[in-house]
């Protein structure tokens, strides 16, 4: 009954650190909406002042997660957690308030720091707080929670911002992250916040050199998966539907903008992902493990990943491409339930600190990457299926490392 006890609580603190990421995330991605169209009333003086505000959070990024990391292994979980709400709010509210390049530039880069927090704290609160059984349920859930902010962001955004202005929706969302420091500071007990122990589990010699070659796999899949599913898929969506089907859409007889179709394609992943990606961590909780789920999931991805490239009839294609955002849904939680697995072998907030690096260097160079290569002729064709690759050669990998590590435990049994 104590243990049950426990583990609602300890749930409860996951759920809560969600909530106060989704709210928190409310500001961003309305900019991703508003500001390309708004982009006077927040003072800037060119369009494209606005492709360096949208960008420059991500590349923030980079040098300060290992500063935020250093920093969360001197505070506790709920303090730096605390900071990040702190930030977070005050950039958004600073959207309203400020006027003008250098002082965007500022907020944007403030945001980026105040989502290492929420990021390295987030993954650290699953690690610390999920249940050794149920790591991947965890990990769903709080995927799928925190990035229904993104989708609320974008269309509260969209609905509101036209009519209240930029200012005005700013400042109501800046309100609303200011509601995760209540929210963080009840569901912290005194019990639970104390800093949990975020050494490594005692391993066997003979199991290191598995350890390692698992924990370089995840950094290298957590590398590509970003690179390919918020890099290049999230930039270049909206480019493609263009490229095959042109700026007006007929679907089913109704006629809709490629931007249109592209916003509602994305939000789908959103509003499916709470549940599905909790279900997901789930089956990978069962006694199977994550990495038989993983390998069918970079494959069949694969696949659909390089199918979009094609013209095929727009019903078909928009089938294909949600099947791609179901395969992107699986593929994200089972690599971060597998770092969550991997970081208890490890220090946690080291090791998560680094996955957390590697995701960002992806997702800042999937932009780049993508929009060299769609100039070339076919360029789409060997942007997605150069991704489907990566994606078949991941799967591939894991398969080598499942095999190598049934056969090493087939040996161990028999001579023990």
């Amino acid at each position: 009954m104590e243990d049950s006890k426990r583990n609602d609580q300890n749930q409860k603190v996951i759920t809560m650190v969600a909530i106060i990421t989704a709210l928190s995330l409310l500001g961003d991605s309305m900019l991703y909406i508003a500001l390309p169209i708004f982009w006077r009333e927040a003072g800037l003086d060119s369009i494209w002042q606005v492709g360096i505000l949208l960008s420059i959070n991500r590349f923030i990024r980079l040098p300060f997660n290992p500063i935020v990391g250093w920093i969360y292994k001197k505070i506790s979980l709920k303090t730096g957690l605390i900071i990040a709400i702190i930030i977070g709010a005050f950039t958004t509210l600073g959207y309203g308030v400020f006027k003008g390049f250098i002082a965007w530039v500022i907020l944007r880069g403030l945001w980026g720091i105040a989502w290492s927090f929420f990021r390295i704290g987030g993954l650290s609160s699953v690690a610390l707080y999920a249940d050794e059984n149920h790591r991947g349920e965890a990990m769903g859930l709080y995927n799928g929670i925190y990035r229904l902010g993104s989708l609320f962001g974008m269309l509260l955004g969209g609905l509101f911002v036209p009519v209240l202005g930029l200012t005005l929706v700013s400042i109501v969302f800046g309100m609303l992250t200011l509601l995760g420091l209540p929210l963080i500071l009840f569901s912290f007990s005194k019990k639970n916040d104390a800093q949990k122990d975020t050494q490594s589990d005692p391993l066997m010699p003979a199991a290191l050199s598995f350890v390692f070659k698992r924990k370089l796999l995840i950094i290298i899949s957590g590398f590509f998966i970003t690179l390919l599913i918020q890099g290049v898929l999230t930039s270049t969506l909206t480019s493609l539907i263009d490229y095959h089907y042109g700026q007006e859409i007929s679907f089913f007889g109704l006629i809709i903008s490629v931007t249109f179709l592209s916003g509602m394609i994305q939000s789908a992943r959103w509003m499916w992902e709470p549940f599905l990606g909790r279900k997901i961590g789930f089956l990978s909780d069962g006694p199977s493990g994550r990495v038989p789920l993983f390998i069918p999931s970079c494959i069949l991805t694969a696949v659909l990943f390089g199918m979009i490239s094609y013209s095929l009839p727009i019903w078909l294609w928009t089938i294909v491409m949600l099947s791609v955002l179901l395969g992107a849904t699986a593929i994200s939680t089972l690599s971060d339930a597998l770092a969550i697995d991997a970081a208890k072998s490890a220090n946690v907030v080291s090791f998560l600190t680094l996955y957390s690096i590697v995701q960002d260097v992806g997702a800042a160079l999937g932009p780049f990457l993508s929009y060299m290569l769609i100039e070339l002729n076919r360029g789409f064709i060997y942007l997605y299926w150069g991704g489907a690759c990566v994606f078949t050669a991941i799967g591939l990998l894991w398969f080598l490392l499942y095999l190598d590590e049934k056969t090493a435990g087939s040996i161990h049994n028999l001579h023990s």
